[in-house]
Order: structure tokens, then C-alpha cells, then sequence
């Protein structure tokens, strides 16, 4: 067994091919950090420099997070209790009245190939849920998305009542989406605005010291 046939995997977006070596490394006894920090991490940044450079698009990226999720997948049971084998813990989702989760799936599944534990709580999300979930998963980042011009200002509700709970500075927050820019962001008291899952992943571990 080959474990660089795993990062080509995941790099080329080959789900069966992930899949079948991953079980294979498990079977010989592999560590799991090994295989996601060594060999499933890099292939994710590397279709994230690829998709930067405009060498692979959108497509590219979900066939890669698709074949990385799976292959983690598996090792998730293995990692129970192995609270360093993650970079940090990210909450995301779609903001309250806000049906969209193309682009907020791709990159939950970035976040997750690169490192991070990764709690999606799915769209039309409400500002108690979010702050009830970064404290109960003591969640180092809240990601925020929104396609629609109509829901974009509903994150700065969610971040005045992360002020309210007292989580604010605590727990760093992120927002993206069609409408959002920096400006917005920096209106509304975010940590930080992204255009694109790879920078989201980028962005995420300079804000909390990982990078």
C-alpha cells in the first residue's frame, strides 16, 4: 500500500480510490493523524493553491472535499479523544431566512480536509442557535453565510448577541457569501470576510494562531 495513491485520490477527486486506500492504511495499523496530516491535509491545500491559481474550479474543489470526506469519514472514530488531532473548532451555517448551502458545504468540507473539527448546522440558522453551539462545542470560530442581500444583516445580529453572552473576542467570527465584502464585515464587527473556501481555511488559522 501506497499512501501517496490517497493523496492523488483526494487530490484528483477519486472517492472509491480514497476510500479503499484509507481502509487499507487502517487495516495495516496506520495512525490516523499520519494519514489526515500528511497525506489527506496536504492534498486539500494543494487543490486549494490549485483553485487559487484559477488551474481547477468549483467542481474540482467538491470532487476533492467529497473524496477527503469520505475517507475521514472513517478515521473520525478513531480520533475520539485525541483532542490535539484537530487545528481548531469551527461552527458554521447558513444565517436565519437564508436557504443556500452550496457554497457553505464546500467550505465546511475545507475546513474539515484541513484539519479542523467541524460543526454544520445547516441553513436558515437562528442567532440563539449559533451562540448556543459555540458555547456548547467551546468553538474557537463561528462561520456565518449568506447569499441574499435580504439576510446578509441578520449577522450582525448574531454577532451583538455573541456581545450580549459575553463570547465575543472569544470566539472569532467569519462571514461569507455573494453580497458580503469587506466592508460589510468590518460594519458589522466580524473578524474576518473571505471570497472562497481556501481562503476561508487561509484565514481561519491566522485567526487563531495556527497558520
Amino acid at each position: 500500500m501506497n499512501l501517496t495513491d490517497l493523496y492523488d485520490a483526494i487530490l484528483n477527486g477519486k472517492l472509491d480510490r480514497a476510500v479503499a486506500v484509507t481502509n487499507e492504511a487502517i487495516s495495516e495499523g496506520v495512525l490516523p493523524n499520519e494519514i489526515i496530516t500528511n497525506y489527506m491535509i496536504k492534498a486539500m491545500e494543494e487543490i486549494g493553491n490549485r483553485f487559487e491559481a484559477g488551474k481547477v474550479f468549483v467542481p474540482n474543489l467538491l470532487m476533492s472535499a467529497r473524496a477527503m470526506k469520505g475517507a475521514l469519514d472513517l478515521l473520525k472514530p478513531l480520533l475520539q479523544g485525541e483532542t490535539d488531532a484537530y487545528v481548531g473548532k469551527i461552527v458554521i451555517g447558513t444565517v436565519k431566512g437564508d436557504l443556500h448551502d452550496i457554497g457553505k458545504n464546500l467550505v465546511a468540507s475545507m475546513f474539515e480536509g484541513c484539519g479542523f473539527e467541524v460543526v454544520n448546522l445547516g441553513v436558515d440558522v437562528s442567532s440563539e442557535k449559533f451562540v448556543e453551539a459555540a458555547r456548547t462545542y467551546n468553538a474557537d470560530i463561528i462561520c456565518m453565510s449568506a447569499l441574499l442581500t435580504t439576510t446578509m444583516n441578520y449577522m450582525k445580529v448574531v454577532v451583538d448577541d455573541l456581545k450580549t453572552a459575553g463570547l465575543y473576542g472569544k470566539v472569532k467570527v467569519m462571514v461569507g457569501g455573494a453580497p458580503i465584502n469587506e466592508a460589510f464585515a468590518h460594519s458589522i464587527g466580524a473578524d474576518a470576510y473571505t471570497s472562497n473556501a481556501n481562503a476561508a481555511v487561509i484565514m481561519a488559522k491566522k485567526l487563531i494562531g495556527a497558520a
